[in-house]
């Protein structure tokens, strides 16, 4: 954390931990890992269970960041049955993992277990960022499995007046060579270009926080919050190749021409419930390029949630959790059933003995 963590030092202070939510591994494959957190004490209130698919650039744990300040802790305590894949790390032999196997394979893998695991048909998908677009793709060659769609800061247009749209479109950026150069594309490489969004934000950041380090609260989630923006993640290099060449250069989703795993990908077979989610002040996926979804879906049941604030603040801060998460909370709970009394027990206590046949206790800190 540099300049943060040297800050935090002044004031006495350490990082706090993170991702303390308590979770079981119940399903794992190459390097990424399906976490099912644990139900409150009373059980489960809702049928449907909730994926949380994250971007691959950016650990998991943004949703689950600190004790009161985690989305996931959030859902546990309503009564939802919650999943969330962590993506893991790729290594070296990784860079051939392309589009499909992440996005057809993987995703629908960890929707199939958690479907398979709560006794539901289907389940309830939240994808944030690159996680929502990917859960959108997923979609519309896969309408069954959803029960609904939340896309959370989810580009779904590509072509807009953004740097990130500019910088990928720029001739002088020579994507072939990249990928054949670095095999994964560094997160050093992909932090860069975000650090330039804004290059004086870290400045800005430390005058701020010198004001406040009398502040535990604020420090606690501010540390938190730099562990995980620091905390990213490489990106495999065949799948980013397809990623920057069709999603960014071609803008292939709005026209109609992605495919996934050679099937038309066509956001007109979206047919389930959704949820779109935007920032007014998101530099990295602009509102407009959020929100075309609803333009193109055929979903008659189709809302857009538009607030104040950036990418990554307007998740996890305060006044998220007085806003946003009941928000996201009343659109699944208005579209699931309450689990019935006498099948309460059975359905927690089934997906538990599964677990723990198939899975090894997750650590209080989730390994990366």
């Amino acid at each position: 954390m540099g300049l943060f963590s040297g800050l935090g030092k002044v004031g006495g202070r350490s990082p706090p931990a993170v991702g303390l939510t308590p979770a079981d591994v119940v399903h794992a494959e190459n390097k990424w890992r399906l976490l099912r957190y644990r139900p409150r004490p009373e059980g489960r209130a809702h049928t449907t269970p909730i994926l949380c698919v994250p971007s691959l650039i950016n650990r998991h744990y943004v949703l689950d960041l600190l004790p009161g300040k985690s989305f996931i802790e959030y859902m546990v305590a309503r009564g939802h049955d919650v999943y969330c894949v962590d993506w893991g790390t790729p290594g070296d032999e990784d860079r051939y993992v392309t589009f499909d196997d992440v996005c057809d394979r993987y995703l629908g893998r960890a929707l199939s277990k958690s479907a398979q695991l709560s006794g539901s048909e289907n389940a309830h998908v939240l994808g944030y960022c690159l996680g929502g677009t990917l859960a959108a793709i997923h979609a519309t060659v896969h309408p069954e499995r959803f029960a609904s769609l939340c896309a959370l800061a989810a580009p779904i247009g590509f072509v807009d007046t953004g740097l990130l749209s500019a910088w990928t479109r720029s001739k002088s950026f020579d994507l072939k060579a990249v990928v054949a150069a670095t095999g994964n594309v560094p997160w050093q490489l992909m932090q860069s270009a975000f650090h330039l969004l804004r290059p004086t934000m870290t400045l800005s950041k430390a005058v701020h926080i010198a004001d406040r380090l009398w502040d535990d609260e604020f420090m606690n989630g501010f540390l938190a919050l730099e562990t995980w923006g620091n905390d990213n993640v490489s990106f495999p290099g065949a799948c980013y190749e397809r990623y920057v060449e069709e999603l960014y250069r071609n803008d292939a989703l709005l026209a109609g021409s992605f495919t996934l795993s050679g099937k038309p990908a066509r956001l007109e077979a979206i047919v389930c419930p959704t949820l779109a989610v935007t920032f007014e002040h998101d530099n990295i996926v602009l509102p407009d390029s959020a929100a075309v979804l609803l333009e193109r879906i055929s979903s008659d049941d189709k809302h857009r949630i538009h607030l104040a604030g950036g990418h990554v603040g307007a998740v996890v801060s305060k006044k998220a959790a007085q806003g946003l998460w009941p928000a996201i909370a009343k659109f699944w709970e208005d579209r699931d059933v309450p689990v019935p009394a006498a099948e309460d027990e059975a359905l927690v206590e089934r997906p538990r003995r599964a677990a723990r046949r198939t899975s090894a206790r997750s650590s209080k800190r989730q390994p990366r």
